[in-house]
């Protein structure tokens, strides 16, 4: 793709807009629907096909031009919404998988892994793309994707594409027959060597969506 095609300044910003307001649209309402535990099995799934149509979302906010708000201070948008609920529900939809180890920077050397959680990364991805569609809908278009553009780059992004990758190791294990030994204490609030933080509840992970992607059990 050309640099005259990423970033041209003539592309109708309303079009863009609606489509990249109605991907954020969708991706909360899909997420928020997963997470209320209806069809556990297909959860794991059903997530890595929704973080990863966000994933192409926030591409072309990455390669678009830099959006400019039209006020030089952000206006207020009220309080933000809870995602307590939301988190904990995906807590506890994923549990004992929810845990899982990443290296938030891969350009600084000998990075150490943290422990993370697929719960947390959801419910903050759902924060900063709320706080967009607030502006959106208050009519600030150019507010709102900057907004969307900045915490791309800054926070959601990042964070979709870590659970992504977490997300998509939990389903290749499975379809690859590789399952894990089961998860061992590791968790976000303890500091974790290296082996201890590549143990994964396999056997459960197989049983939940092994069923859903027609696999075999092992």
């Amino acid at each position: 793709m050309s640099d005259a095609t990423l970033h041209d300044a003539k592309r109708d910003p309303d079009d863009f807009s609606v489509q990249i307001a109605d991907s954020v649209e969708s991706f909360i309402v899909a997420v928020t629907e997963v997470a209320k535990g209806d069809e556990p099995d297909s959860a794991v799934p059903f997530l890595l096909l929704e973080v990863s149509q966000l994933l192409l979302t926030g591409g072309r906010l990455g390669a678009h031009e830099d959006f400019v708000p039209d006020e030089r201070y952000e206006p207020d948008v009220g309080p933000e919404p809870d995602v307590d609920d939301l988190r904990e529900r995906f807590a506890a939809l994923l549990d004992p998988i929810d845990v899982y180890s990443e290296v938030f920077d891969p350009y600084v050397p000998r990075t150490a892994p943290v422990a993370c959680r697929i719960s947390d990364d959801l419910a903050d991805v759902v924060t900063d793309l709320r706080h967009g569609l607030a502006h959106y809908r208050d009519g600030r278009v150019s507010e709102a994707l900057w907004w969307w553009q900045f915490s791309y780059l800054s926070n959601w992004g990042p964070t979709a594409s870590a659970a992504l990758r977490a997300l998509q190791s939990l389903v290749a294990h499975v379809r690859l027959d590789s399952p894990l030994d089961e998860l061992d204490g590791l968790d976000t609030d303890a500091a974790a060597g290296e082996e201890q933080l590549a143990e994964e509840a396999g056997k459960v992970m197989e049983a939940e969506i092994a069923g859903p992607l027609g696999l075999r059990s092992v």
